[in-house]
Parts: structure tokens; C-alpha cells; sequence
């Protein structure tokens, strides 16, 4: 507390309406970035893409986003989330609305490299926004709820877009979606303010984190790089955004491949499989919130979640065998669920380590890193189904292994999740 004054800043119940703010723009950011990959079988029949062209169009989003995350990270952090979002979402809503003038495979590229550095903004501020306004143990829980917008953006993008582009064309698909950012903005620029802005609400006052925000107010951004708490999340991200990009950009060529799902019926297995992701998301957020709430270190209880998350994710490895679209669909479902409960808990882990003041960066070098290896999986998902007719058992085998392999070397570079010792000289 500052002053003596009641109520504990972190706890403020306004922090909630922060959360909802932050669930909305993620619903619109995977709502945005989802569009394609409904679409992608319609444009590849009507534009003639290949597998190859395909894999580059979708490698540009992931390697825009990645570069776009190492400058947005450190802008979140010099700036301040309210100005900082604002930037990132007016970005990529007008590049979403400019894939509707691409022509070429060429020129999709170029719109989703635009939308993927608009994009990268949307989790550096929302990680930086929910460490500045919420305590630790609600920090996890938080988090799985904002970033179930990811998946409701998923379950309402099969809804929305297959509907106009059956009534008005693909073209209109991307216009109508991309405006969405513009009428959340205006919501934006009105509600969210900074704890220090807001009557009665001192910044972190009651807070555990107090000690470790007497940092000096910017850490170098390069110093970052020199512990093993940015590695760990970072490897983190390499091994397992790929799989949650390649959910959302290919399930659909998948399930047209293997059982011939098509643009009229792509909605109701899409939105089976994100309405369990959406249930994994909240409840593992909640799950290591509840395990410290009740003793367990903040290292176990993250830990736990993790690696029961990495788990249950193995059995995503048989969905090509699976004797049926729906034996399929449910094996994805749960894959694409603990995917959630782990994300929720691995972005977590960057203010269990670092200060509130450089969060948003360590985010952004993570992001970074899990987008290049995104490009990488892409192209050679591309490569593997020019090279085999479209068979995704090697893919799937590579999915749900990299959770496993993710934990262990989280565990190997921070086996007790200590924080990063950074010193006042260390800060610029």
C-alpha cells in the first residue's frame, strides 16, 4: 500500500475489467489471423497456390510477427500499454482489411507480414498489462482468461467467415473482420488507464512483487539476453508456438485432406476443438493458481501444470489414424486444450522471473524465438506435404512431442524458477 490507503492496488476490482479489455482484443486478434486458414483451401482451388506457396505465405505472418515482438516487447516498456495497443491494434486491423486487394500469393504475403507486426503488440501488452495490475497467485488465472480470447477469436471465426464468403465473397470476409479492431479501440482509449492513473489504486503496494520493482524503472534490453530465465521461455515458445500456429493455419487443409471437410462444414469441428481449448485455457491458469494458493511453491505449481499439459498433449501424435473426422477431432481438441493450459502458464512464468518493468520485453524476445521457429515448421510442413500427397503422420509425431521436450529443458535452465537477479546497473 502507498499511504496507508485501502485498496490494495493489484487488487483492485477494476483489474477485472483490464482482463475483459484484454480477452476482447485477443478474441479480434485470432479472429484476424485465423481468417486464412479457413479460406486457404477456397484460395488455393481459386488462386492455385501450391503446398510450398502456401507454407511461405503463412512463414511471413510467423517471421513479421517474430521481428515485430522484438521491437513491440521493448515499445510496451518505454511507452505504456495504453498508447502501445492502441499503435498495435489500428496496425493490424488495416492490414487484415488489406488482404482484400491481394491478387497473388505475393501479395498475401505481404498482407500477413503487415498484419503479423501489427499482431505482435497483442500479448507484450496484455502480459505487461496483467503484471501490472494483478497479484501473483491471480497472475495464471488472469492470463488463461485473456488468452481464451485466442480461442473464442478461433471458435467465431468458422462462424463468421464461411458465412460472408458464401453470401458476399472472400474478399468482404476480410474487410468485415478487420474492422472489428476499430470499435474495440474506441472501448480502449476510453476505460484503460495505468494502476498509477486510477483514483485509490497505488501501483503494486501490497504486492509480493514490491521488492523487485525498486529495479530501476528500464532494464537494457540486451542484458536480457544473458540469463537463463529469458532462455528458458524463450525455447519454450520455439517448441510450441509452431503447433498452436499449425492448429490454426492448417487444421482446415488437414481435415479437407483426410476426410473432405469443406468450406460449409469446416464450423462445427473447428469450433468443437476451440471450445475445449477455451476450457484449458481458464482451467489451467487456475490449476497452478490453485496448487501456490494452497502451499505449493510458485515453481511447483507451475511445473505441475506444465508438464500434466505436455502430457496430455502425446496422444495428439495418432490424429491421422484416427478411423474417423470426429476420432480426430477429439484427440485435437484435448491437444489444443493443454496447449492453453500450458501457454497460460509459460507466459506466466516471465513475472514469476523478471520485474514488472521488463516483461513485456522478455515476452517480446520469447515471441520472437517461438516465431522463428514457426517459419521453420511451416516451411517444412509445406515441404513434407508437397513431398508425401498431403500425409500428416510425421507432422502430428513432431506435435506432440514438443511439449514433453519443452518442459524438461525449462526444468534443465531453471530448476527452481528463481527469479533474475538484476541489478540497478544492469537497467538503462
Amino acid at each position: 500500500m502507498t499511504g496507508g490507503k485501502e485498496p490494495a492496488p493489484a487488487r483492485s476490482s477494476f483489474r477485472w475489467t483490464i482482463c475483459a479489455l484484454l480477452f476482447a482484443a485477443t478474441t479480434i486478434n485470432y479472429v484476424d489471423r485465423q481468417v486464412i486458414g479457413i479460406l486457404a483451401p477456397t484460395l488455393q482451388h481459386d488462386l492455385g497456390w501450391t503446398e510450398l506457396e502456401y507454407g511461405r505465405i503463412i512463414s511471413a505472418f510467423s517471421f513479421a510477427y517474430g521481428i515485430g515482438l522484438l521491437g513491440m516487447g521493448r515499445v510496451m516498456d518505454l511507452i505504456g500499454v495504453r498508447r502501445g495497443f492502441a499503435a498495435s491494434i489500428i496496425a493490424w486491423s488495416v492490414a487484415a482489411m488489406a488482404h482484400a486487394v491481394a491478387r497473388t500469393a505475393t501479395g498475401f504475403a505481404a498482407a500477413r507480414a503487415l498484419l503479423g507486426i501489427g499482431e505482435s503488440g497483442n500479448f507484450p501488452a496484455s502480459i505487461k498489462a496483467i503484471a501490472e495490475w494483478f497479484p501473483t497467485e491471480e497472475r495464471a488465472l488472469a492470463t488463461g482468461i485473456f488468452n481464451a480470447g485466442s480461442n473464442v477469436g478461433a471458435v467465431l471465426a468458422p462462424l463468421l467467415v464461411p458465412w460472408i464468403t458464401l453470401n458476399w465473397g472472400w474478399r468482404w470476409a476480410f474487410i468485415a473482420t478487420g474492422a472489428l479492431g476499430f470499435i474495440w479501440l474506441a472501448f480502449w482509449l476510453a476505460l484503460y488507464r495505468s494502476p498509477r492513473e486510477h483514483a485509490g489504486v497505488a501501483p503494486h503496494g501490497a504486492d509480493a512483487e514490491a521488492s523487485r520493482v525498486a529495479v530501476a524503472s528500464k532494464v537494457e534490453w540486451r542484458r536480457l539476453l544473458t540469463y537463463r530465465q529469458t532462455w528458458a521461455f524463450a525455447i519454450g515458445k520455439f517448441l510450441t508456438d509452431p503447433i498452436w500456429l499449425f492448429y490454426l493455419f492448417w487444421l482446415p487443409k488437414f481435415l479437407d485432406a483426410r476426410w473432405g471437410i469443406e468450406l460449409s462444414h469446416l464450423a462445427f469441428p473447428l469450433i468443437a476443438i476451440y471450445v475445449v481449448a477455451d476450457l484449458g485455457s481458464v482451467f489451467g491458469g487456475w490449476f497452478s493458481g490453485a496448487l501456490i494458493s494452497r502451499g505449493f511453491s510458485t515453481n511447483r505449481g507451475r511445473k505441475i501444470a506444465m508438464l500434466v499439459a505436455a502430457v496430455l498433449i502425446l496422444p495428439t501424435m495418432f490424429a491421422p489414424a484416427a478411423g474417423s473426422v470426429w476420432g480426430a477431432v477429439a484427440v485435437v481438441s484435448v491437444a489444443a486444450a493443454s496447449h492453453q493450459w500450458w501457454s497460460a502458464n509459460l507466459f506466466t512464468l516471465t513475472s514469476d522471473m523478471f520485474p514488472p518493468e521488463a516483461v513485456a520485453s522478455v515476452v517480446g524476445i520469447g515471441g520472437f524465438v517461438g516465431a522463428i521457429g514457426a517459419v521453420c515448421f511451416q516451411l517444412a510442413t509445406g515441404r513434407i506435404l508437397q513431398a508425401t500427397g498431403s500425409n500428416y503422420s510425421i507432422i502430428f509425431v513432431m506435435c506432440g512431442l514438443a511439449y514433453i521436450s519443452a518442459w524438461v529443458i525449462i526444468h534443465l535452465l531453471v530448476p527452481r524458477l528463481q527469479p533474475a537477479e538484476i541489478p540497478a546497473a544492469d537497467a538503462g
